[in-house]
């Protein structure tokens, strides 16, 4: 069977921008090593793999993995699966796209307006909050002193299959100097704190837009990515929990400007009969296509 694959910008305005992604078609005929081997090969924060037909609950198999292992949950590949099986796989069907992934089955809509065109959006699974740590304890690691993460607020993980830490910064000075330095960094992973790190603030580039983010992963050393739509998704619930923008939450977030890819992630955060529900969306750009070999 022949795998084909298609490139698309995640969280893209136009090509070459946003978060790329590699999506193959096929994955029931490739193993898991092999599967690996791609994700690597193509060298991408992830890439997908999809069953090409959908299971008896109507959602579309899904794998991702990075360069370096398998994750259960990760957000601009939703969005940009999501994309191509619309296109190619279930083109003229109606509702959401649903995809299975490790954490359960998430859905995927697609809404169009005059002012930003098509964006995919995806509900987030449910995020529990977990431990807290210093700004003393974690500066160092990001190359930062403790005066430029943000008091108001604590550096926090969160978790949905995969963890990551969020963290406040004052401006948008020390979003740029911010790095992460893994030596520095183990004490707070022997605590159980991931290499996973969303750092915000609220100075941005664009008057439009509400947040400026970086995020740091560790995959075969510390890698940045230039939007990261479950990092969105942890920081609707941390928004929401710590009440920075109020009850209910609809944001701009831009992204990916230190690796020149500049990215806009689209944040909706409310509270519905006492539970949160976080979407994230983005517009989806196709670049590429063709098969694996």
């Amino acid at each position: 069977m022949t795998q084909h694959f298609y490139v698309v910008d995640v969280f893209a305005e136009r090509p070459y921008t946003g978060n790329q992604l590699a999506v193959v078609i096929g994955a029931k005929a490739l193993s898991d090593d092999a599967m690996q081997q791609v994700a690597a090969e193509t060298n991408y924060s992830e890439t997908t793999f999809v069953t090409p037909t959908p299971e008896k609950d109507g959602g579309y198999r899904v794998r991702v993995f990075t360069p370096a292992r398998e994750l259960a949950f990760a957000g601009h590949p939703i969005l940009g699966t999501a994309w191509v099986i619309r296109q190619h796989l279930a083109s003229g069907a109606s509702g959401p796209v649903r995809l299975n992934l490790a954490v359960g089955q998430v859905p995927v809509t697609f809404e169009r307006s005059a002012e930003d065109g098509e964006v995919a959006w995806f509900l987030a699974p449910p995020m529990s909050l977990g431990a807290v740590c210093t700004r003393e304890q974690i500066a160092p690691a990001l190359g930062i002193s403790p005066e430029d993460i943000d008091p108001g607020s604590p550096v926090q993980m969160l978790t949905a299959g995969i963890s990551a830490v969020i963290v406040p910064l004052r401006n948008l000075d020390a979003l740029r100097r911010s790095r992460l330095d893994l030596d520095a960094y183990a004490p707070l992973m022997a605590r159980g704190f991931p290499p996973l790190v969303y750092l915000f603030c609220r100075e941005t580039h664009h008057p439009r837009n509400d947040l400026c983010v970086r995020f740091f992963f560790e995959a075969h050393g510390v890698r940045e990515d230039p939007a990261t739509g479950n990092g969105a998704a942890f920081l609707g619930t941390y928004l929401l929990e710590h009440r920075l923008f109020g009850a209910e939450v609809s944001l701009r977030i831009e992204q990916g400007y230190e690796v020149r890819r500049p990215s806009l992630v689209m944040l909706r955060a409310r509270t519905v009969d006492g539970k949160r529900e976080v979407s994230v969306g983005g517009h989806v750009v196709p670049t590429v296509k063709g098969e694996l070999l």
